[in-house]
């Protein structure tokens, strides 16, 4: 859990997009940018030195992408993982596998709305991950696309309910826990308690691997 202070770093080679995120995160109550990385070596040595709630990391920097960001500060055998959210393009589908098989836990487009910036840091903060309806359907569609009949034991094979396998369907096409409880004439904390055991079953360390799975194994399909 977080306090009342979110910590962010932010690492982009170009300064405006920088400027732009610092302006709108820093606007906020609650949202403190403490540092900026130019590149992707720069980045990893603020984010260990500073341990900041969240990291904001382009993919395409010099010296050392987003990518191997990912993987240096949350991914597997990292001993204390950070959150970090991924800035992409839709002209770069392809990273996004590794970007989760690394430990992200979000994508963010750069041209996001400032609302949508600011969830994603909450979220991200809590240990959660929040991409957008637009990033979740596209990306993970290609996923889909690659994986279609390629994964083995479906969601049998994890002994997912009906009623989770519903949960699961929703997260993959990007609704939030809210919208969730709407649509399914559930209680929140009973929302948060399925994903929960999903996340356990599926050994998903957060909603955006959830919803990767959902798109590998055919559970969601893009007529959803």
């Amino acid at each position: 859990m977080f306090g009342s202070q979110i910590d962010v770093v932010i690492a982009d080679d170009q300064e405006l997009v920088r400027a732009g995120f610092r302006l709108i995160l820093g606007a906020q109550p609650g949202i403190r940018v403490v540092g900026e990385a130019v590149d992707g070596v720069e980045c990893v040595e603020l984010a260990r030195r500073l341990r900041p709630q969240v990291v904001l990391a382009d993919i395409r920097m010099p010296r050392l992408d987003g990518l191997e960001v990912v993987r240096q500060l949350a991914g597997p055998g990292v001993t204390d993982p950070m959150n970090v959210v991924v800035i992409t393009t839709f002209d770069q589908d392809d990273y996004v596998r590794t970007a989760l098989r690394y430990g992200a836990c979000g994508f963010l487009l750069k041209d996001a709305s400032p609302g949508l910036l600011v969830e994603a840091v909450q979220a991200a903060a809590r240990g959660d991950a929040l991409v957008s309806p637009a990033v979740t359907v596209r990306l993970l569609r290609r996923l889909e696309e690659s994986e279609r009949g390629t994964a083995p034991g479906g969601a049998e094979g994890v002994g997912l309910s009906e009623r989770e396998l519903d949960i699961v369907r929703l997260v993959a096409v990007g609704r939030t826990n809210q919208e969730i409880c709407d649509e399914l004439f559930l209680s929140l904390s009973t929302v948060k308690t399925y994903l929960g055991r999903i996340q356990t079953k599926l050994q998903a360390r957060n909603r955006v691997e959830v919803a990767a799975w959902a798109w590998e194994h055919g559970v969601v399909r893009s007529g959803r």
